[in-house]
């Protein structure tokens, strides 16, 4: 006869921080945790891999700055990792200048690529941005959203997007900018209003939002190089079409 005491299980209460920055550079990280807390960001530093893993059972972070090359695995492989049981904003922070890098980042769920060296200043305003962004997606009640246009259907509850009958797997900041686009179908979208409406900052970087484009193309083009729905306007920005060919005259 099992007589052994059955105790309830509480769930354990978790740290909750805005901020988690995984570097191995220990000066700089520490920097920043520091210049962050002043200004409000409860900010946690984890040197590698196991570090950042082990922070995740006690801890909760809204926002994650991630370097590349850490001392154990690459920050490509955690990133992986993470988006196995997160979705908060992942911010690479790497001093490599590669686009590939810059490309493979992005792909596999970084929401955006920081150089460094970085400005104090300017990372911290972009974090608050991204958090600001992040929570408010996070508390807004959902209303029935569905934008369709031409052979593509997006919808925003779901997070889901369907092109031609078949599913489309989009990034979260890939769906973002899709779904700005459809709602201003027809219009030419200027890239200021890009960083404003989607990363709602104007200090993103004009390669992150051309990664975007590009990933974006590939999976809904038929023909990429020579896109249907995601038009360039030179040197003015986008416009978004229903995604047939234009009439030749």
């Amino acid at each position: 006869m099992f007589n052994a005491l059955h105790k309830a299980v509480v769930p354990k209460e978790l740290i909750k921080y805005d901020c988690l920055i995984v570097d191995d550079e220990d000066g700089l990280s520490q920097a920043t945790c520091e210049y962050f807390e002043m200004f409000g960001v409860s900010t946690y530093w984890a040197a590698d891999t196991d570090a950042c893993m082990t922070f995740f059972e006690d801890n909760t972070a809204d926002i994650i700055l991630l370097d590349i090359n850490l001392s154990d695995v690459s920050g490509f492989e955690l990133c992986k990792r993470l988006r196995e049981f997160t979705d908060v904003p992942i911010l690479f922070i790497s001093a490599r200048k590669s686009d590939d890098d810059r490309l493979l980042a992005l792909s596999i769920g970084g929401d955006d690529y920081i150089q460094k060296p970085y400005s104090l200043s300017v990372l911290l305003a972009k974090v608050k941005a991204v958090l600001s962004r992040y929570r408010s997606s996070n508390t807004h009640a959902p209303s029935v959203s569905i934008l369709s246009v031409g052979d593509l259907v997006l919808d925003e509850n779901e997070l889901a997007v369907v092109h031609r009958g078949h599913k489309v797997d989009l990034k979260p900041m890939e769906f973002k900018l899709l779904s700005h686009m459809m709602k201003n179908n027809g219009r030419v979208i200027t890239k200021d209003e890009l960083f404003k409406k989607v990363w709602e900052e104007s200090i993103t970087s004009e390669n992150t939002l051309n990664v975007h484009i590009s990933r974006l193309r590939e999976k809904l083009e038929t023909d990429p190089s020579n896109p249907q729905y995601i038009k360039t306007m030179w040197g003015v920005g986008y416009m978004f079409s229903s995604g047939t060919k234009d009439k030749k005259q």
